[in-house]
């Protein structure tokens, strides 16, 4: 049997030849430099700070002296803390009185919407009545109804009540909305209903399996429905503006905007009273931030 050929140095070996170890070693793909975050980031950056550029800006000239914010160029950093916005907006002004009024109202409308809204909410995802689909219908063509057209009938229903001038009428519209019903009554309709049949066994009531069991397992929609209520409620102005007449009884919006009209030259204190007032909202989202994502990025458990 003839020996193999010898390959001369420096040709090229035929293809599937056997090396000196019998086998070609592979070649390791070349590995690709990754950013330590995601690519969105260089987009999200820049734009969440233009969102809160305004937001910096509004604490900066809040603890600015007028001479600073009225100077031009304008001043974009105080030469240092001056808080004679904030004594003068709470010791010459309502906002202690407008700030509890609008305490009131919010979190009043925010529990009483987690309460009536889990409760229609789950009547509307679990029990079937005649006419719940009618009935759920026209609760969610309210929804598209603006305000402009219910405004008067409003106003007549709570005037008919003895509420005008008082925290009633702005309270009792608020109780439970159509939104907090729907986004209950769809997030019940993905929990899965073994939950439920496991606590039935065990002889629970329907409202005891919806706080016992339901519930503490909806924390996403209670906190979004919390979050969503208690900054529409904060926020309004045009329904207080109509229902409210005496100062005694505004709100925060609303004695804002009348103490910006009386003090228009007093600007650090104007910021001042704008921090008082955005500074909850931002409390209430951040404190709920997590759960509140959660309900708006999850599509529900599958069982």
């Amino acid at each position: 049997m003839s020996a193999p050929a010898a390959v001369p140095p420096g040709a090229a070996r035929p293809h599937g030849s056997a090396g000196t170890s019998g086998s070609a070693t592979p070649r390791r793909p070349a590995r690709r430099r990754r950013l330590p975050f995601s690519a969105w980031h260089l987009v999200l950056a820049p734009l969440s700070l233009g969102f809160a550029l305004p937001l910096v800006w509004l604490v900066l000239s809040s603890v600015m002296t007028n001479a600073e914010i009225n100077r031009f160029p304008p001043s974009l950093w105080p030469a240092g803390v001056d808080l004679g916005g904030y004594d003068y907006v709470l010791g010459n002004a309502m906002f202690p009185r407008w700030f509890a009024n609008s305490s009131v109202v919010a979190v009043t409308a925010v529990l009483s919407n987690l309460v009536l809204g889990s409760l229609g909410g789950y009547a509307f995802a679990r029990m079937r009545f005649a006419g719940s689909r009618l009935l759920l219908g026209l609760m969610l063509a309210t929804m598209v109804i603006p305000f402009q057209l219910t405004m008067i009938p409003t106003f007549l229903v709570m005037k008919n009540l003895g509420l005008i001038d008082t925290l009633g009428a702005l309270i009792v519209p608020s109780l439970v909305t159509p939104f907090a019903v729907f986004l209950f009554r769809q997030f019940f309709l993905a929990l899965p209903r073994e939950l439920e049949e496991a606590a039935w066994i065990d002889g629970c009531s329907r409202l005891r399996v919806l706080y016992s069991v339901v519930l503490p397992l909806a924390r996403p929609a209670l906190a979004t429905v919390a979050v969503l209520t208690f900054l529409t409620t904060w926020n309004d102005l045009t329904w207080p503006l109509i229902a409210i007449n005496h100062d005694t009884q505004y709100t925060l919006q609303l004695g804002l905007t009348t103490f910006q009209g009386q003090h228009h030259n007093r600007w650090s204190a104007i910021m001042a009273g704008n921090v008082i007032t955005v500074l909850p909202v931002l409390v209430a989202f951040l404190f709920a931030q997590k759960t509140f994502i959660q309900s708006l990025t999850s599509s529900g458990l599958k069982g």
